[in-house]
């Protein structure tokens, strides 16, 4: 393993730093180094750039455009004064790592936890929680997007210096720490990264690169980032190997790719990434692309989040079937079984809420471990008006009866902060913009939500006020955090016991409903073994049959010998493991 050496941005070795900058749009840079005169820099072909000067590391530095503006630097490794201020040269070499050994897990190992790093205190502050994650079974921690954004607080897909982590978590030290520390816990650590669009307060790369956008293609974010170009897929490519390498992180979760116009970048990309992780690391891609393409699947990417597997769920608890929800009301159950035993619900199939548009691809062929399938995330939550979690949206028999069927499917599970203590915290959108832009979000936020019946009259949150980010740190609820975290490390022992071992070998063995909010699915393991979860999201017992065997788990007390003799009790999952003779 080595450190990443960008062929753009500031590269510091020994008291020497050569910067390259790409501003096709002028004649002439100058670098700016604080306390020093500005030094014209050299022009290379193609818009190009460069000045190799003596600097320290923790030098300041900007680029001065002849128009008089200065700008950081677009890979800036970090900032001083956010993301209007002074980038500032890193060392790469100056951590010390105490866990130079590690090579990763496998991906079937992977039951991901996903954190917002702000509502831990910050890197340091999720370095602190680790044990208690790994003790309850966690094996993966994917933190959302870091990278630099204006203000202190964020969601983190505002960001516009993709290569600088943000300083309000904390020091490009603290952040290879936090991986070090994960690292030495077993713990695998993904980083979710935004190659879609940049935010829309400190992006200063039409100033001097206006070609990095498109006036032909228009995005919910403005002009679309032109893939097209090599400079623009070379800078993001870069960027995934650099989080890779320099800060050692063992996987990418990319948001929207389906943003992204040109879909043959995420296959390159991602063999880019493949070509260089040689020696013998565990490395995982991960995608979130709403047009359900298996294409990315079958190559060099690891897996997907599954939004079907979410909307199924939560359209049996929850009964809602507005916005999105609308493509999962009617046979719901019929989803269900769908989306356990092939990933993805809509596999070409008409959406009705896209006015009949055909959705998705066929992905029957796939390995469970393609789907990561969750009960909640920060979309899924922090996209409603009021930021509800499900704790709050559904009984809480219901909510233990999914969480035992995601923790123990074979597709990859992933847990959302807070859902292990049973929290009912919102999480709320928020952000720390000012003047017109802070009004226009906190309008736009209040517009969106206006058309839905669920909100009429009500004030949505005010994402700016820094009250929306306090109430948004998920806390333990009062009386069920204890048993919901005995339940979550019950069921992560067995599935690390029994299921883990089986993957990917576990192949879907068929599914039937029984019941409007019932469904039976079967999985055949490669040594024999077959997985029975049966689940029944109604309130009231159903009939069901040939579901005597081995018990694996019974989320509520005598559900499997009531299901053993024919009926399947309410807000109930029973699981049952075969072994071959």
């Amino acid at each position: 393993m080595f450190e990443r050496r960008l062929p753009f941005g500031a590269a510091f070795s020994d008291g020497r730093a050569t910067f390259r900058f790409w501003a096709p749009a002028h004649p002439e840079v100058r670098l700016e180094i604080r306390d020093r005169d500005p030094i014209l820099m050299d022009p290379e072909d193609g818009g190009w750039f460069s000045k190799t000067v003596e600097v320290p590391a923790g030098a300041r530095y900007r680029f001065h455009l002849p128009d008089g503006l200065t700008v950081p630097d677009p890979a800036s490794r970090f900032q001083d004064g956010d993301v209007h201020g002074w980038s500032v040269v890193v060392d790469p070499k100056a951590y010390s790592w105490r866990s130079g050994d590690w090579r990763g897990r496998p991906w079937q190992e992977a039951v991901v936890y996903e954190l917002h790093v702000g509502c831990f205190g910050g890197f340091v502050g999720v370095a602190e929680a680790l044990p208690l994650l790994a003790e309850l079974g966690v094996t993966a921690i994917e933190l959302m997007p870091i990278a630099d954004f204006p203000g202190t607080r964020n969601w983190g897909y505002d960001g516009v210096l993709p290569y600088a982590p943000d300083a309000a978590y904390g020091t490009p030290e603290e952040l290879k720490a936090l991986v070090d520390r994960a690292h030495e816990l077993g713990l695998m650590m993904i980083l979710d990264v935004v190659y879609n669009h940049f935010g829309p307060d400190g992006n200063y790369i039409g100033a001097y690169a206006p070609p990095m956008f498109r006036d032909d293609l228009q995005t919910p974010w403005g002009g679309a980032i032109d893939f097209r170009l090599p400079e623009v897929r070379s800078y993001f490519t870069e960027n995934m190997l650099f989080w890779l390498q320099e800060y050692r992180f063992d996987g990418l979760r990319m948001d929207a790719v389906h943003a992204i116009s040109e879909q043959d970048w995420i296959d390159e990309t991602a063999r880019a990434v493949r070509e260089a992780e040689q020696d013998g690391r565990y490395v995982h891609l991960i995608l979130e692309n709403e047009f359900n393409e298996q294409s990315h699947l079958a190559g060099e990417v690891d897996a997907q989040w599954n939004d079907d597997f979410h909307h199924v769920f939560h359209v049996l608890l929850t009964g809602e079937h507005e916005g999105y929800y609308e493509d999962f009301a009617h046979d719901t159950a019929g989803k269900l079984a769908r989306t356990l035993q092939e990933g993805f619900v809509y596999q070409g199939d008409p959406s009705p809420h896209q006015g009949g548009k055909p959705r998705g691809t066929p992905s029957a062929h796939l390995p469970p471990t393609a789907f990561v399938s969750f009960l909640q995330n920060h979309d899924q939550i922090g996209n409603r008006a009021f930021g509800d979690r499900l704790t709050k949206l559904a009984p809480p028999e219901g909510v233990e009866a999914a969480t035992a069927v995601l923790l123990l499917c074979p597709q990859v599970p992933m847990i959302f902060m807070g859902e292990e203590v049973a929290s009912e915290t919102p999480f709320l959108f928020f952000t720390d913009h000012h003047g017109d832009l802070a009004d226009a979000v906190r309008e736009g936020r209040r517009k969106e939500f206006a058309k839905f019946a669920a909100f009429a009259g009500a004030e949505v949150p005010d994402p700016n006020a820094v009250e929306t980010f306090e109430a948004s740190i998920p806390e333990p609820h009062p009386q069920r955090a204890e048993a919901r975290t005995a339940l979550f490390r019950r069921l992560l022992s067995l599935r690390a016991a029994e299921i883990t071992p089986r993957l990917p070998g576990f192949a879907p063995a068929g599914a039937e409903v029984i019941g409007p909010k019932a469904v039976v699915s079967r999985w055949k393991a490669e040594d024999g073994a077959v997985l029975t979860i049966a689940v029944n999201l109604a309130d009231a017992s159903i009939a069901a049959s040939g579901l005597a065997g081995p018990v694996l788990f019974e989320s509520s007390s005598g559900a499997a010998e009531a299901a053993a003799a024919g009926t399947l009790p309410g807000y109930t999952t029973v699981a049952l493991l075969e072994r071959a003779a």
